[in-house]
């Protein structure tokens, strides 16, 4: 029994070596000026056509172009291995344009780590990938727009099935730093994502995939950090994102902008967003970050089912940001202009947002199309104030529909109330609700408008507020509020109270 299970772990230890191909045994040279584009897709076509294993860049800096991941195929960076995009423009040739359609595709992508419609694919290792980012300027004047210019992406699989990418460290992206569009059975887990080389550079897009796990991750990006988006047909949905570090100069976790397919089936959880260590100005946003949570619906689809919980936000300017416009974006230019879409049942619960700017959380739509099914509980917000008179918006008639424009709160910036402010809502809960200002802030806690159907209850404190009202409500329907002690609420054109 002894000998039989020695010799049973030698051909085990035996196969798992012959299932790895080491990219140096195929001309790969570590080292400046050699680039190793050939080598290392001669050993993954090697690893493919043997049925599958791994391909291993040992330590060292190896720099290529475009890396074609095939079926089986596993892309493994050792420990102190660093795979660095060239810095040549022709060393990333643009890719068959794929058979799924989206908005960002300008007839072909550009890539470092690149597959399509591949099966059983993997991106692991304790190793580190370099996009070489501010190399790749890009052309600011694209006519297709600033962020279809050519740049590669670290990594972009298209239409693949059973993905994983683990542990490693990825840097410096041209655009994006990772896209999965129309992926299948995806796990990214226990990636750090640095990202602050060039303009577009986002952490992670998860765009139109199907059973998605995010976890135990970190990020520190220039633009939007983790991002899920449905630039195409496909819903994004049964998505899961949990234990991750999140920073952003943008957005940190965003469902948007892009939105054709709808986003269904999310869960988010036990995530921090705290501000980025970059020291240098950012590209787009400000160095707090633009928004904590931002959920949007603006070129069409559905987003419904999201459950957030247990989120902690330091320093973003606006902690939660939730938005049904009607941009109405084509996701290709033969599509039908979408219609407005939908947002429904979104349970947001114990979030502590502290040092926040001023730009007050919102959840709005746009005249007679409504986000409906909103729950909030055991929220806290906690923003800086010290907001002067003139210096915010001062009604309901100041902030300004933008129906069509671009979802942000750095259009309305500092809205007319300080906490929360709700416009064209239906069914809105808030239970359990704390808030406050390190400094005097003059404006109203929370405001609501064109509103069917809100509930507030359990309010526990509210600190340096120097509004006398606590709510002021326009045309809300429906309306029960607990008013904390020694505070006011002023309603106008209200019935069914």
């Amino acid at each position: 029994m002894k000998k039989t299970g020695w010799l049973w772990l030698c051909a085990l230890s035996f196969q798992a070596a012959a299932n790895d191909y080491l990219i140096t045994d195929f001309g790969a040279k570590p080292g400046a000026g050699n680039i190793n584009t050939a080598a290392i897709n001669k050993a993954v076509g090697e690893c493919h056509a043997n049925g599958g294993g791994r391909v291993i860049v040992p330590a060292g800096i190896f720099s290529s172009g475009t890396i074609v991941l095939k079926n089986n195929v596993e892309l493994h960076l050792q420990m102190g291995a660093t795979l660095l995009a060239s810095a040549a423009k022709e060393d990333f040739p643009t890719q068959p344009q794929p058979r799924y359609r989206s908005q960002k595709d300008p007839g072909g992508w550009h890539a470092l780590i690149y597959a399509s419609e591949a099966v059983n694919i993997a991106v692991t290792g304790p190793g580190t990938i370099d996009g070489n980012g501010a190399k790749h300027p890009g052309n600011p004047k694209n006519k297709l727009g600033g962020d279809m210019d050519g740049r590669p992406r670290n990594i972009l699989f298209i239409s693949c099935r059973n993905v994983r990418v683990e542990q490693v460290r990825m840097l410096n992206a041209a655009i994006w730093n990772q896209h999965y569009l129309d992926c299948e059975d995806v796990t990214v887990d226990r990636i750090n994502v640095y990202n602050h080389a060039n303009r577009n550079n986002d952490g992670i897009d998860i765009d139109g995939c199907r059973r998605f796990i995010l976890s135990n991750s970190v990020f520190d990006t220039d633009d939007d950090a983790i991002v899920i988006k449905s630039t195409g047909a496909a819903a994004t949905e049964d998505l899961l994102i949990t234990n991750c570090i999140v920073s952003s100069f943008c957005n940190a976790i965003k469902a948007g902008t892009e939105s054709t397919g709808g986003f269904k089936n999310i869960a988010i959880s036990n995530c921090v967003i705290k501000p980025s260590r970059n020291e240098h100005p950012p590209i787009y946003g400000n160095a707090n970050g633009i928004a904590g949570l931002s959920l949007e619906i603006v070129d069409g689809g559905a987003m419904e089912g999201v459950n957030i919980s247990n989120v902690t936000i330091s320093g973003s300017n606006c902690p939660l940001y939730v938005r049904l416009g009607n941009r109405a974006r084509k996701h290709t230019a033969d599509a039908p202009a979408p219609p407005v879409g939908t947002m429904k049942n979104i349970v947001i619960s114990n979030v502590t947002a502290y040092n926040t700017g001023n730009y007050c959380s919102s959840v709005t739509a746009i005249p007679g199309h409504y986000v409906e099914n909103i729950s909030l509980s055991n929220i806290q917000f906690f923003n800086k104030g010290g907001v002067q008179p003139g210096g915010y918006l001062a009604g309901f008639k100041d902030v300004k529909e933008d129906e069509k424009g671009y979802p942000q709160p750095t259009v309305w910036k500092e809205l007319p109330s300080s906490g929360l402010f709700i416009r064209h809502a239906k069914n809105v809960q808030i239970n359990g609700l704390m808030l406050g200002s390190a400094a005097q802030d003059p404006r109203p806690p929370v405001m609501a408008e064109d509103v069917e159907g809100l509930q507030i209850k359990n309010i526990a404190k509210i600190e340096n507020n120097g509004a006398s009202h606590f709510f002021i409500g326009n045309d809300v329907k429906h309306l029960q509020v607990e008013t904390p002690a020694g505070w006011e609420k002023q309603l106008m054109k209200t019935t069914g109270q």
